[in-house]
């Protein structure tokens, strides 16, 4: 009897063999012939979970990465001053799996300056994180003198951060180092929370 496999399982197994040849070759020679090479499945096979498409491959691995990006933010710490670091220190590529990831995200980044799909679907992400990013803030600087611009600038700033490390990943051949990314985050939040004085200190 033949054994049934998942097809989610599948499609991730194809979208891990795309990450492969982006970082093996560059976004623009990923083939079907490539994938399968890649995958040891017949291209028969990948058109079969993917409509023979390779544009609908490309984007569901642009899904599959950004997806795992979000996946990282596990076991964050409940103070929110150390939340926010955590949830940086998770989102920068601190292992080789992940500067791979990275590294292939930043090529669909590239590519979707002219291709309003691909930005369309970053743009989403890059508002989702921008937003997420802004929520933790305001947790972390509850108590203190700040108002909403100031906060939303202060937003952008760390998630320029996050965008930094990961540019600065991809244009190496090795992981950032956790211990200094959690330094320059830890560093940064110190800066900022000092930058806003306490309500009661406002208020004397």
């Amino acid at each position: 009897m033949v054994q049934r496999v998942d097809p989610d399982i599948r499609r991730e197994q194809i979208a891990d063999a795309v990450i492969e040849e982006i970082n093996a070759h560059g976004l623009r020679s990923v083939t079907l012939a490539r994938i399968a090479a890649r995958t040891g499945l017949a291209i028969g096979s990948i058109r079969h979970y993917f409509s023979d498409n390779l544009r609908e491959v490309m984007r569901f691995t642009l899904g599959i990465l950004i997806q795992r990006v979000v996946r990282r933010d596990v076991g964050l710490s409940d103070d929110p001053e150390a939340r926010i670091t955590d949830a940086i220190v998770f989102a920068a590529p601190t292992s080789e799996q992940e500067r791979k990831e990275n590294t292939a995200l930043v090529e669909y980044r590239v590519m979707a300056r002219t291709d309003p799909e691909l930005a369309a679907d970053i743009a989403a992400a890059s508002l989702a994180g921008t937003g997420a990013i802004h929520a933790l803030l305001r947790q972390a600087l509850a108590g203190r003198t700040i108002d909403e611009e100031a906060l939303r600038r202060e937003a952008l700033l760390l998630f320029t951060l996050i965008e930094g490390f990961s540019f600065n990943s991809a244009l190496s051949s090795a992981p950032l180092r956790e211990e200094e990314v959690r330094a320059a985050v830890s560093a940064t939040m110190h800066r900022l929370r000092d930058a806003y004085p306490s309500s009661d200190q406002a208020v004397e």
